[in-house]
């Protein structure tokens, strides 16, 4: 009987080293996959940040060609107001000097 007992300990042993191992790996293989996503997860966070920047800074700068642009136009409107108001004064000059 003790010649029976010893090998049913052997092989059990065996089996229980051999499923330890294989859940430790498996462990291991689930460890680093999510050690992967968490990476990769910091990653997109990283590029979701840089790209909020860049388009707030593109914003920054749409913002100012708008108004750099209305500035512009305003100015060019004043000067057409300016002419208009001018040629209608030297219009109204000519026709006084004609009636004098």
């Amino acid at each position: 009987m003790k010649h029976i007992t010893y090998p049913i300990i052997v092989i059990a042993a065996a089996l229980t080293i051999s499923c330890n191992k294989e859940k430790a790996a498996i462990e291991e293989a689930k460890d680093a996959t999510e050690e992967s996503i968490e990476i990769r997860k910091e990653e997109v966070a990283e590029a979701a940040e840089t790209a909020s920047e860049r388009a707030d800074a593109n914003a920054e700068i749409d913002k100012a060609r708008i108004e750099a642009n209305k500035i512009s136009d305003q100015a060019q409107l004043d000067a057409d107001k300016k002419a208009a108001e001018a040629e209608a004064d030297a219009a109204k000059a000519k026709v006084d000097s004609e009636n004098r």
